[in-house]
């Protein structure tokens, strides 16, 4: 489940759509069958200019984690490893701008970006390995392996899913907000702008009529998104404001909603 458009039980087009107490529209999707089978493969020429716009940005791409079988899109996950300007792991997606998200027609292009792409940000102690030998070894364990499967799926959701991804959404793990790892009390996805990276990263023109959007993702807490659905986005940014979160993945850090 999430609000802003998406999450489970898909209203139809005639139907009035569930809102939170915000009044942002909710939708839920774990009665909803996804889209069958489709299988896909890269576009070489957005995998050639993903890759040059991160290296023209935030430094050299330490490797690619690339998809054997790709359903809907083909998506890989390009690392960039901690430096002087940026000290932390990058990863960001390539394959889930190869197809539009189904935006509201209402919506207009800068709120509703139609080509997205996301990132997530984790400590330079994150247990990324170095010799592409040891990968599926260490990615056996879910508490190292979490944030690369999260950004996969969220990439693939929305064209398995015939709806969008925007900023200020939030993805639960699992109708209850399941923490994600057993070294975190985290259970849910924030989608907003990288704090941390700079503001000519996060967007990329691929052509006249294809702009994507880099969205970050912000590892949540239940009562955090429960803030955000009763009173919207901003009132839990100011609580980030008012404790110092940045947008580097911080397993154990304070839960702004309690306080």
């Amino acid at each position: 489940m999430s609000d802003t458009p998406t999450s489970p039980t898909r209203p139809g087009p005639d139907d009035e759509p569930e809102l939170s107490p915000s009044g942002a529209p909710i939708y839920r999707y774990e009665d909803v069958e996804p889209a069958p089978f489709e299988l896909a493969s890269g576009d070489d020429v957005t995998i050639s200019a993903i890759s040059d716009h991160i290296e023209r940005h935030l430094g050299p791409v330490k490797g690619v984690y690339h998809e054997i079988i790709s359903d809907k899109v083909h998506l890989d996950v390009h690392v960039v490893a901690p430096s002087a300007d940026f000290p932390f792991y990058a990863l960001i997606t390539s394959g889930m701008s190869d197809r539009p998200m189904n935006v509201p027609p209402e919506a207009s292009a800068d709120d509703a970006p139609r080509f997205a792409e996301l990132c997530i940000l984790l400590p330079s102690t994150w247990n990324i390995p170095d010799d592409p030998a040891d990968i599926a070894e260490v990615f056996e364990d879910e508490n190292v392996y979490w944030p690369i499967r999260w950004l996969k799926i969220l990439a693939r959701l929305p064209h398995e899913y015939h709806t969008w991804l925007g900023f200020g959404h939030t993805i639960p793990n699992g109708e209850n907000a399941e923490p994600f790892s057993d070294e975190t009390e985290l259970g849910c996805m924030l989608l907003l702008t990288a704090l941390s990276l700079p503001e000519e990263f996060q967007t990329l023109e691929i052509s006249s009529d294809k702009t994507v959007q880099f969205y970050t993702l912000y590892p949540i807490y239940r009562e955090e998104m429960d803030l955000k659905m009763e009173q919207g986005v901003d009132a839990l940014l100011d609580k980030f404001d008012e404790h110092g979160i940045g947008d580097v993945l911080d397993l154990t850090r304070p839960n702004t909603a309690g306080t």
